[in-house]
């Protein structure tokens, strides 16, 4: 996902909308309104098909947002952080603060947002039977709500790790193993067996010239496979980190530059001397910010020589801070929950080192390599 505005908070959750939501209610809008309400119901006025369709689609994607909030309240009756809820492209997100401890908690966690899309298939259908025959285009509007709230049960419910039916599996093989990282492995594979199966049903249908039905497959099957994987390389990072803390991936070693310095100078002092990702900004004894060689490297090449590293560096006060015993997992997840590059170690007002976001995960990734 990419950017997202906050629309509101539900119980005390933000609620977003990705970017990349707005193409998909569009799509959703347009395909309803323009063929599919047309071609069910071919006597209605032309402006009805408009208004139906998108209140049909505002009311789809309602729907998905229940489906989330479900999972986020089961999660939050856990003890678990929901830190907001998200919708994109593909349907919606839960962000919590950590995974589940117990494999029948990640069982409610995972089957309740089925179990809810399933509630509300009925609830739409009782209104489309009770409205059938007094208002056709209410009856529609359900009708259609009901058919795709079941769709959206059964499609979550498939074994493809991370889709609500793969962390049921995970949860399953959790408690008969007792493993968390088998588990999530074999849900794992589950998920890459569903991905590619969708990416062959795609070419299937391509060749039978089905393009549409085809391709949305093929978009289906790639989104899942990207997100199998990226899925579990966090839980495996996550999984190594566990036990450490921001003391011990910090780095200890900022060397201190002066605010009056060019970028110019200290490209030709101190960054052909130093591996350190960031530097201490300090005049007088007093740290007065941070400057990293991400903010270095923005500044246009030729500006160099005019540009301080006071007028590049973040601020003392704008730094991100972490405490140095906070877990390694918390600040990590912080860090790309907020798309944080560095936090200061902070401890009684003194900065004890740096956690590179970039460091931190290839920390992980090495302790990964030595356990498996």
């Amino acid at each position: 996902m990419g950017r997202s505005i906050q629309i509101g908070t539900l119980f005390g959750i933000p609620f977003r909308l990705d970017y990349s939501w707005f193409i998909i209610f569009i799509l959703v809008a347009v395909s309803l309104s323009y063929v599919y309400f047309p071609t069910q119901y071919a006597t209605w006025p032309p402006a009805m098909y408009w208004v139906i369709g998108i209140g049909t689609s505002l009311l789809f994607f309602a729907s998905v947002l229940a489906h989330e909030l479900s999972h986020s309240l089961v999660s939050m009756a856990g003890g678990i952080l929901v830190k907001s809820i998200t919708l994109f492209i593909f349907g919606g997100v839960a962000h919590v603060g950590r995974e589940a401890t117990r494999p029948q908690q990640e069982l409610w966690m995972a089957a309740t947002g089925p179990l809810s899309s399933l509630a509300i298939a009925a609830l739409f259908y009782g209104l489309y039977l009770l409205i059938a025959g007094v208002n056709v285009y209410v009856a529609a509007l359900a009708l259609w709500l009901a058919i795709i709230n079941a769709f959206l049960a059964v499609f979550n419910m498939i074994p493809g790790f991370p889709l609500d039916g793969g962390r049921v599996l995970r949860s399953i093989v959790w408690m008969i193993t007792g493993d968390y990282m088998r588990a999530t492995r074999i849900a794992t594979y589950g998920g890459y067996g569903v991905s590619f199966l969708f990416l062959g049903g795609g070419i299937v249908f391509i060749l039978l010239g089905g393009w549409f039905d085809g391709l949305w497959f093929l978009f289906l099957g790639w989104f899942l496979n990207n997100a199998t994987r990226a899925t579990y390389q966090q839980v495996r990072l996550r999984h190594a980190l566990k036990g450490f803390s921001a003391r011990d991936v910090m780095a200890r070693e900022c060397p201190a530059v002066s605010p009056h310095l060019t970028l110019r100078e200290m490209a030709q002092g101190v960054l052909l001397t130093s591996h350190s990702p960031c530097f201490l900004v300090a005049d007088d004894g007093r740290v007065r910010g941070m400057l990293t060689l991400r903010q270095v490297r923005r500044v246009p090449r030729e500006e160099w020589l005019t540009t301080s590293v006071a007028q590049a560096m973040t601020q003392v006060e704008q730094l991100s801070t972490v405490r140095p015993d906070d877990d390694a997992v918390s600040v990590l997840e912080r860090m790309e929950e907020e798309r944080l590059e560095q936090a200061a170690v902070i401890e009684e007002g003194r900065v004890l080192g740096i956690v590179d976001h970039d460091t931190i995960v290839r920390f992980a990734q090495r302790l990964s390599e030595l356990k498996m």
